[in-house]
């Protein structure tokens, strides 16, 4: 994902000079094309991502589209206050680019494991917030957030995430994209785990079970139409994110159920509990440790499945 990002604003930037890349002094096995060939277009804040922030809203109310870039919590949490109040109450054209989220930083230990960013950012007014799910995502999502006139996030991964759409895809902030169909659940990923959960929903197939697939790329504004229509369609949703299970999409789409009077469809929230991790290794030894293995969603998902089949006896004989 990160040098699907990458590339893509490279080539918009050639074309627009309004577009500036900002980096907290991190990037530099991709970025260098940029800064060699566009070097007024380029800034290296170093590390100092509050100065980075600041710039990059100076640059913003003169005209610019700039895009902030570091790695895990770093162009977040460390400067939230100023995405607060100088990027988002001034409804600046800031891009804010996380590399690393969820456990890609996993080796590195709690400190770079970005795991409440989607909660957090989905908070702040104004603020799109994106996470693709594989490296066309990603291009499209770039492009996408170049014409958006205002603040976004975007969570990306690390690097060597598989393409997962067999074909070309109508991109659209705000849009969820439908990758499987079926009536017996929905499964709703959002950010890296969309290859997991599409090799589930294949594995489900194999035993007769039909699971609609939706890529929920983008958490604000969530799709609400998607998450309607799973509901009435399938009758059973799972959310799957790396990611706490408190503030991102299985809260956002657990609010739209509540208020649409939705509450009884059976639902589960696939995701990591609101605590540090006490592990540290790579990113699949982590996704096995949480529960968000092919293997371990599937656990989740015949939970699931088991509690929507109780709910429709339930129903038969009322």
């Amino acid at each position: 994902m990160r040098n699907a990002f990458v590339n893509t604003l490279f080539e918009l930037a050639k074309q627009d000079p309004r577009i500036v890349l900002i980096t907290g002094d991190l990037g530099f096995s991709v970025i260098e094309p940029f800064m060699e060939q566009l070097p007024l277009q380029f800034v290296n804040a170093g590390v100092a991502e509050q100065n980075m922030t600041g710039m990059a809203v100076g640059m913003a109310l003169s005209g610019k589209v700039v895009f902030t870039y570091s790695i895990a919590n770093f162009p977040t949490l460390r400067c939230l206050e100023h995405i607060r109040n100088d990027v988002c109450y001034h409804n600046a054209n800031v891009k804010i680019v996380s590399i690393g989220g969820g456990f890609a930083y996993g080796s590195m230990g709690a400190t770079h494991h970005a795991t409440e960013d989607l909660g957090v950012m989905r908070a702040l007014p104004g603020l799109q917030v994106v996470a693709p799910g594989d490296p066309m995502e990603t291009r499209l999502a770039t492009r996408a957030m170049v014409t958006y006139p205002g603040p976004c996030y975007l969570r990306l991964g690390k690097a060597g995430e598989p393409q997962v759409h067999e074909s070309e895809i109508d991109f659209q902030l705000g849009k969820a994209v439908q990758l499987r169909d079926g009536n017996d659940l929905t499964l709703i990923s959002t950010g890296g785990l969309l290859r997991n959960t599409v090799n589930v929903a294949d594995r489900l197939q194999l035993n007769g079970i039909q699971a609609r697939v939706l890529s929920m790329h983008t958490l604000k504004p969530l799709d609400q139409e998607a998450v309607l229509n799973a509901a009435s369609q399938t009758g059973a949703i799972a959310t799957i994110e790396e990611h706490s299970v408190i503030g991102g999409l299985g809260s956002a789409v657990a609010e739209v159920l509540a208020e649409a009077d939705q509450e009884k469809v059976p639902f589960k929230r696939i995701g990591l509990a609101s605590s540090f991790s006490p592990y540290i290794g790579s990113q699949d030894y982590l996704q096995t440790k949480h529960g968000l293995s092919e293997e371990g969603i599937l656990k989740s998902v015949a939970d699931l499945l088991a509690k929507k089949s109780k709910s429709t006896i339930l129903t038969e004989n009322a």
